[in-house]
C-alpha cells in the first residue's frame, strides 16, 4: 500500500525469523501481525498479535519461513523499520529499529513518529 516496488516494507532479522517461524508453528498460526495504536507516555505503541488467517489489506513480508503482516493503518508509519529479537540477561523480546520515530520514552514502550 505505502511501499516501493522491489523493496519489501519491513525487514526481519535471522533471529526475529527463527522466533517468529517457531511461535508460528506452535500453535498453527499463520503470522505475526504488527500495528500502532495511541498510548503510552509518548504518544503510540507498537502492536503485535499471532494470527491464524492473513487480511487481504495486510502488507505481508516473508522471510526465513516467517511470516509477518503489518496492518493497513500501520505500514505508513513501519515502513523501513527492521525487526530484531534479543536476549539478554533480564529479557527477551522483539525490538523494532524504526526510521520514523522521532521520540521514544524511557521504558521503550512508547513512540512518537515524525511529523505528529
Amino acid at each position: 500500500m505505502f511501499g516501493i516496488p522491489g523493496k519489501q516494507a519491513v525487514t526481519i532479522t535471522d533471529r526475529a525469523a527463527a522466533q517468529i517461524s517457531k511461535l508460528m508453528a506452535r500453535n498453527g498460526h499463520q503470522g505475526l501481525r504488527i500495528g500502532v495504536k495511541k498510548g503510552g507516555c509518548a504518544g503510540m505503541e507498537y502492536t503485535m498479535n499471532y494470527v491464524t488467517e492473513v487480511d487481504p489489506m495486510d502488507e505481508v513480508v516473508e522471510e526465513s519461513g516467517a511470516r509477518v503482516m503489518i496492518a493497513p493503518m500501520a505500514q505508513m508509519f513501519l515502513f523501513g523499520t527492521e525487526i530484531d529479537y534479543e536476549v539478554s540477561l533480564l529479557e527477551s523480546g522483539f525490538r523494532f529499529r524504526n526510521p520514523n520515530v522521532s521520540e521514544a520514552c524511557g521504558c521503550g514502550e512508547s513512540i512518537k513518529f515524525a511529523g505528529m
